[in-house]
């Protein structure tokens, strides 16, 4: 087994349901790369630089976060170029639900195919099951409170960006 992995998303923003995810594969995996990715069928609220600013931010205040992890983004090409570039053998996914398997099974098959690179799924904690990126963006975006979604730095940097 792979002694590298890689969680890849677009983590706009970083939800604790992504934590939750990033915080277990550190405990699995020896090293862990947070990858931000730049997805071109999601229409981004934060630049990547920001995404990757924010998750090192929360990693960093969160004292039950393990110390092997890289947080970087990568728009250099696939998503397994990186994966061979760092030597990882393995992504990990989070999925909540069949949805996220049916529309993930494809880009896993393809991952192998290209280049070997195994995905491991990880069910998030059932407290953060309903949360996604999208419904944070949009919940904050009409003024509420998304801070028992979102670490302590995503929900200090969106009451910032609220106008006054």
């Amino acid at each position: 087994m792979s002694r590298i992995a890689v969680v890849p998303g677009s983590f706009d923003p970083v939800t604790k349901g992504h934590l939750d995810v990033i915080r277990r594969a550190a405990t699995v995996f020896e090293e862990v790369h947070v990858l931000v990715v730049h997805n071109p069928g999601k229409n981004a609220m934060l630049p990547i630089s920001e995404r990757v600013n924010l998750i090192q931010k929360a990693i960093e205040e969160d004292p039950a976060m393990p110390g092997n992890i890289t947080v970087a983004s990568w728009s250099m090409g696939l998503l397994v170029d990186y994966c061979t570039e760092v030597g990882a053998g393995v992504l990990v996914k989070g999925i909540r639900s069949q949805i996220d398997v049916a529309y993930e099974t494809p880009m896993v098959l393809m991952n192998r195919s290209l280049a070997g690179v195994e995905t491991v799924f990880m069910l998030p904690d059932p407290g953060h099951a309903h949360v996604s990126s999208t419904l944070v963006r949009q919940v904050a975006a009409l003024g509420g409170d998304v801070s028992e979604y979102v670490p302590p730095a995503v929900a200090r940097f969106l009451d910032n960006s609220r106008p006054a």
